[in-house]
């Protein structure tokens, strides 16, 4: 199984937003970066992750300027977080157990990635495209005459 690790060098650099920033903001920085979220990082501890789900859940339906708020303060705080280490199914487990689509990475206390549903299934459908030609391959394989 495909360690988390390994991904990480072939996912999209680590964007981020400092706790403090308000919401405009931080949909400023996911819509220039193409992310559905970003961590939240306080000095550089992580502590919180900011989504498109926060945005609509404490922000629009709530009525709130995004100019005027913190993020600290519409953020997801009860996140849950992968160790480096961790393969690709115990990562998926995770966030499936969570129903999140985002996962920050952590090693050494350290926040070193931040993985989307989509890296992995990405992953995954292309494990399985290799696994189909190799057996479609096998299948089909005729030997050379002599």
């Amino acid at each position: 199984m495909p360690m988390i690790k390994s991904l990480l060098n072939k996912s999209r650099p680590l964007y981020w937003i400092a706790a403090g920033s308000m919401v405009m903001d931080a949909v400023k920085t996911m819509t220039q970066h193409d992310v559905g979220a970003l961590p939240v990082l306080e000095s550089d501890r992580l502590v919180g992750v900011f989504s498109e789900r926060d945005l609509m859940k404490r922000v629009i339906v709530k009525g709130l300027d995004p100019a005027k708020t913190t993020v600290a303060s519409v953020m997801t705080t009860d996140m849950i977080t992968a160790d480096i280490n961790d393969d690709d199914a115990t990562a998926l487990k995770k966030m499936t157990s969570r129903q999140c689509r985002h996962l920050p990475v952590i090693d050494n206390n350290k926040l070193v990635g931040f993985l989307s549903a989509r890296d992995l299934m990405k992953r995954e459908v292309e494990g399985k495209e290799l696994e189909i030609k190799a057996l479609t391959d096998y299948i089909y394989y005729v030997p050379p005459t002599p």
